[in-house]
């Protein structure tokens, strides 16, 4: 008991220092002060429909707190398909995860990242990209671009530091809607779901 509670607290050090280092070596790509917290993780993770059949899209996993929230909801790490702009993080990533499928990109080009997977649908995308430090031009075309890529009525899971959306509405090609507010999160988080216009 003693020994998993060290190990617990290890890895989240670990993973801390490794998130400071991240944010001085990139701090636009990064976007905040600490990693996610477990609370808004499951949070987000929730909306997932581990018996779908189809994969799941992970942006911006960093140090991985969502990504094992997304595998603890049930999903298979060959499920799992996550986008990750830094290498550091990347190799950090598959040691931690084995069997989930990270690939090192860029999530604003998704064409390219990830062309071994043109055509496939997913079941939703999990999202800890931080949006705020991009044009609204680039993050409305990604919402644009992730909802091709899911299937109607599913969504696109991102959170966000502000108190409005991240994303501009766009009534005629996407609806918005507010998901849940997390206070236990450093800081508070805002979590939003993106889903398709239909008709």
């Amino acid at each position: 008991m003693v020994a998993r509670l060290k190990s617990r607290i290890a890895t989240k050090f670990d993973d801390e220092i490794r998130f400071l280092k991240g944010v001085i070596a990139g701090p636009k790509t990064v976007g905040a002060i600490m990693p996610t917290s477990a609370r808004t993780a499951d949070r987000m993770a929730s909306i997932i429909n581990p018996n779908s059949g189809l994969r799941v899209l992970e942006l911006g996993p960093g140090t991985g707190v969502i990504t094992k929230a997304i595998l603890a909801r049930g999903v298979k790490p060959e499920n799992l398909v996550s986008v990750e702009y830094s290498a550091s993080f990347v190799s950090h990533l598959r040691e931690r995860f084995p069997g989930v499928q990270f690939i090192e990109g860029d999530a604003f080009n998704l064409a390219e990242t990830l062309k071994d997977f043109e055509g496939e649908q997913f079941d939703c995308v999990i999202s800890g990209i931080p949006l705020l430090n991009f044009p609204m031009s680039k993050r409305v075309e990604l919402i644009e671009d992730l909802l091709e890529r899911i299937p109607v009525g599913r969504p696109v899971v991102q959170f966000s530091y502000g108190p409005a959306s991240p994303v501009v509405a766009k009534p005629d090609s996407y609806q918005i809607s507010h998901f849940d507010f997390i206070m236990r999160n450093i800081p508070p988080a805002q979590i939003w779901h993106y889903r398709k216009t239909v008709g």
